[in-house]
């Protein structure tokens, strides 16, 4: 913990909100603050450590992002590669025009497995497919293989899952590697997160949290018919949040993609919402200056993650959480005792 900075309104906060956890704030390769909150097992009393390992939902979609960067950087494929020249799998429906960068910056118009405006529940999806069966990339097809396109390719951002989906097909087919074990060569073992890896829920290793959902009567239950069996590319990684804290340093400091290729992973491409742009590498604040910070964020039932890294400051806030609320908060009050240390 850093001596000259007081965490006192982080504690109240977490009182507050009851805030289930852990946290992690790195700055130039020095811990700022470690800590963990509530229970990873609640039924068991286990508490959560600095160590203990998170779903973080579509945080990880970075993961996919920095292997395709790796891909384009050993010139297997390129960002305006047609999807139809690279993938076996057919796509009736599909416009033969989307590319690696569409489907990086949600912009290539497939339709989304998980349509937010259509469900408000991501429990929703498991109805009619069974999420023990989801376990491999190509067992999430049956949700969109054969569906229309959602919108023109190029059309204005749209976040969607789907696309992440394919650019994961697209890593096994280019790699010849499951995606999982692909990012943990290029990715995981290279940045030493030892703890990190996709997890099937049914099948945790120690360590883990068990993501938990609020009933209407105030009670618990978890969340393990309420995801699919096994994170793809989409998310669903487990981490623990030292671990990201490696994971940035490693980015940043080259050791990860080529500082040209990790210049263009947190270029932005496309705007969001005022100074909010999506990029390779995901969202980010941005103004006439450059990047000033990177944004991660996931959400699924019983799981919540929020992380930032401000690259001028070498700063990196890591927020996990095994409630399906309490990140984005907790992250905001770290933000604002630092500014006002």
């Amino acid at each position: 913990m850093d001596k000259l900075m007081s965490w006192n309104s982080l504690f109240k906060k977490q009182k507050e909100l009851q805030f289930s956890g852990s946290i992690h704030v790195r700055k130039s390769g020095n811990t700022m603050f470690s800590e963990g909150y509530g229970y990873a097992i609640h039924s068991e009393k286990i508490e959560n450590q600095p160590h203990t390992r998170f779903s973080i939902a579509s945080g990880s979609k970075i993961f996919t992002s920095v292997a395709i960067c790796k891909l384009v950087e050993e010139g297997k494929i390129k960002f305006d590669t047609k999807i139809i020249n690279c993938l076996d799998y057919d796509f009736p429906y599909f416009d033969e025009e989307i590319t690696i960068h569409h489907l990086l910056t949600h912009t290539s118009g497939v339709p989304d497995y998980f349509d937010e405006d259509e469900m408000d529940d991501y429990e929703e999806l498991w109805e009619t497919l069974p999420m023990y069966r989801v376990r491999s990339v190509k067992d999430f097809l049956p949700m969109f293989q054969y569906e229309q396109m959602q919108d023109k390719v190029g059309s204005p951002f749209n976040y969607n899952n789907t696309g992440y989906i394919i650019l994961g097909l697209v890593i096994e087919q280019i790699s010849g590697m499951k995606f999982d074990e692909y990012i943990e060569k290029i990715i995981f073992k290279r940045a030493g997160m030892n703890d990190s890896g996709y997890f099937s829920m049914d099948e945790l290793p120690e360590n883990a949290s068990i993501g938990y959902i609020e009933k209407p009567n105030g009670t618990w239950k978890t969340n393990i018919f309420s995801l699919p069996a096994k994170g793809m590319p989409d998310g669903g990684a487990y981490v623990t949040a030292t671990n990201m804290g490696k994971f940035w340093e490693m980015l940043m400091n080259g050791k990860l993609l080529s500082d040209e290729m990790t210049s263009i992973l947190l270029t932005p491409q496309v705007n969001v919402v005022e100074d909010i742009f999506y990029g390779y590498g995901g969202y980010m604040q941005s103004n006439e200056q450059g990047v000033v910070k990177c944004i991660q964020m996931g959400y699924d039932p019983g799981v919540n993650y929020r992380s930032v890294h401000y690259p001028s400051e070498d700063l990196t806030i890591i927020v996990c959480s095994n409630k399906s609320e309490g990140a984005y908060d907790m992250l905001k009050e770290i933000e604002n005792i630092i500014e006002n240390k």
